[in-house]
């Protein structure tokens, strides 16, 4: 089972599985920010990866959303509403932008441009985890209304 469901027309996401996501990517990001960067590198280049596989394979092989399908929804039950999956994933490209920007900064030895990149990475996902607001997903949203209609 996945947080994502199949339709005819998108793929549909279970919102509680975003915001469960949202708080583990959180806590991930804080941990990067207060730990030795002997530990604090490893986990960003793993939160880079988690971000990687949702932006560009899809949400359901996040390990996170792995771990939701598994671990909580059996225990929670199926959503009373679902959301379009295509929104949640651009926030994902949006996470893996900042969180890979960030890495690169830490490695060449910008800590303080680096460890910016991760902050901001970082109240994104936990505005996302406590208020359900996502970021990324408003910009997905801001894009498509701006961009020009094609034509057939």
């Amino acid at each position: 089972m996945s947080t994502l469901t199949a339709t005819s027309t998108a793929r549909q996401v279970d919102p509680r599985g975003l915001r469960v996501s949202a708080g583990i990517t959180a806590a991930v990001l804080a941990m990067i920010l207060i730990l030795p960067a002997t530990i604090g590198l490893p986990l960003l280049a793993a939160q880079v990866v988690v971000f990687a596989l949702a932006a560009l394979v899809g949400l359901p092989y996040s390990p996170y959303s792995q771990f939701f399908a598994r671990v909580v929804r059996p225990r929670i039950g199926a959503p009373l509403e679902t959301e379009d999956a295509r929104p949640p994933r651009f926030a994902q490209v949006v996470g893996l932008a900042f969180t890979a920007s960030g890495l690169l900064a830490l490695l060449a030895g910008a800590t303080a441009a680096g460890l910016v990149l991760v902050a901001f990475a970082l109240v994104a996902a936990l505005l996302n985890a406590t208020t359900g607001f996502c970021l990324g997903c408003e910009m997905y949203l801001m894009f498509k209304r701006f961009a020009p209609l094609r034509t057939a």
